[in-house]
């Protein structure tokens, strides 16, 4: 093993979030949408983007608009690591989630694993969006 510390697989796709520190520190805003972005989802966290520096143990909620799921994801996560991508004005955290309902859990198992297999299908690369719309419309006719 070469030092890989993921425990599970982690999806690729982009998809909007909306968040909320739930943290008790004072000097926190309790604003949304500092993050709006998700990226390499997994069952034990993601990594989020967004304005604002936020400090390492921050909680926050995060409710997650999968794009090819109709229902909304929520789970509470803490910062396990940030960095400045762009001039102060852009973030990428690594948030892992410490609750999530058993429910919401086996959701985004299944979530994930349905949009990995797609990708694994997609020997030529096109969209995956594309793909997928293309496999539906071969199996419903």
């Amino acid at each position: 093993m070469t030092g890989e510390r993921r425990r599970s697989a982690r999806l690729k796709d982009f998809n909007e979030i909306t968040t909320t520190v739930i943290s008790d520190d004072t000097n926190l805003s309790k604003e949304n949408t500092f993050y709006n972005l998700s990226e390499d989802l997994s069952l034990s966290g993601a990594k989020i983007r967004g304005n604002r520096f936020l400090p390492v143990d921050t909680l926050l909620k995060i409710d997650f608009k999968l794009k090819h799921l109709q229902e909304k994801i929520t789970a509470t996560a803490k910062i396990k690591w940030i960095r400045n991508v762009f001039e102060d004005k852009w973030y990428e955290a690594g948030v892992e989630f410490i609750h999530i309902q058993d429910e919401v859990l086996k959701t985004l198992d299944h979530y994930i694993s349905y949009r990995q297999h797609l990708m694994s299908l997609n020997a030529i690369d096109i969209p995956v969006d594309l793909f997928e719309t293309f496999q539906n419309r071969n199996v419903n006719h």
